[in-house]
């Protein structure tokens, strides 16, 4: 059985991410912070379409959290492999930096960025080991171009991208690849909240996009099909910004 943990698999990209990483055939490990309904949920998709996953609670920007639940995990299946990572998981505190609060910068990175360095460290050694390894992780349009109201988001998003760069040429000859997809207004519950119809005036495709359009991406790079393809960023963003 292969084995892949997608981080804030509950909802929105997440979700969509599971059930494709599913149709893979990989036993998704589909890690929450809080939610457990829509966790049941998403587990019950993936099962329903035909694919087999479990639970892992833990809050991403906990690495206490991190180390016990993957620990845990490795003792109950100490002969397998997680072999593809999705960090999907991510928070926004939007406010003008003037405005914002200490706290809200913290949360941000510790949730976006720190979280990345913590549960890819702990993986990444078995996928050397094992030569093999997938690791995309979900950024964001805010990470490349920069958006006003999110100097935290932006700063989080722009530092997983540098360090994806970095890492794809650390473990590159181990045959683990490294890549980031970059959504930009995607119809999730962190965008509902947004002026559509005013926001999609400025997108070529003059729509947001969906969270299967982005799975879909992030399923190719998890596969062994984009074997030659690390260190890259693609954007899923309608043509907004390239």
């Amino acid at each position: 059985m292969k084995f892949a943990l997608i981080t804030g698999g509950s909802r929105g990209i997440g979700k969509s991410i599971c059930l494709k990483i599913a149709e893979l055939g990989y036993h998704v490990i589909i890690n929450y912070r809080s939610n457990d309904n829509e966790a049941e949920d998403t587990l019950n998709q993936v099962k329903n379409a035909g694919g087999s996953g479990e639970l892992m609670k833990f809050d991403v920007s906990n690495p206490d959290e991190i180390r016990n639940s993957l620990n845990n995990w490795k003792e109950k299946n100490p002969d397998s492999i997680i072999e593809v990572l999705i960090n999907n998981a991510g928070i926004r505190k939007d406010a003008l930096i003037v405005w914002m609060k200490d706290e809200d910068w913290k949360d941000v990175l510790n949730t976006n960025l720190d979280s990345f360095y913590y549960i890819t460290k702990h993986l990444i050694q078995d996928m050397i080991v094992n030569k093999y390894g997938r690791i995309v992780n979900v950024v964001s349009l805010s990470g490349i171009k920069g958006l006003p109201g999110q100097t935290n988001y932006s700063a989080a998003k722009g530092g997983v991208i540098a360090a994806s760069k970095a890492l794809a040429q650390e473990v590159a000859k181990k045959n683990v690849t490294v890549n980031c997809v970059a959504p930009g207004f995607i119809k999730t519950d962190m965008t509902k909240e947004l002026e559509e119809n005013e926001l999609k005036r400025l997108i070529p495709m003059s729509r947001f996009g969906n969270a299967e359009e982005v799975a879909d991406v992030v399923a190719f790079l998890a596969s062994s099909k984009a074997s030659y393809v690390t260190g890259e960023v693609i954007s899923i963003n309608g043509g907004l910004y390239t």
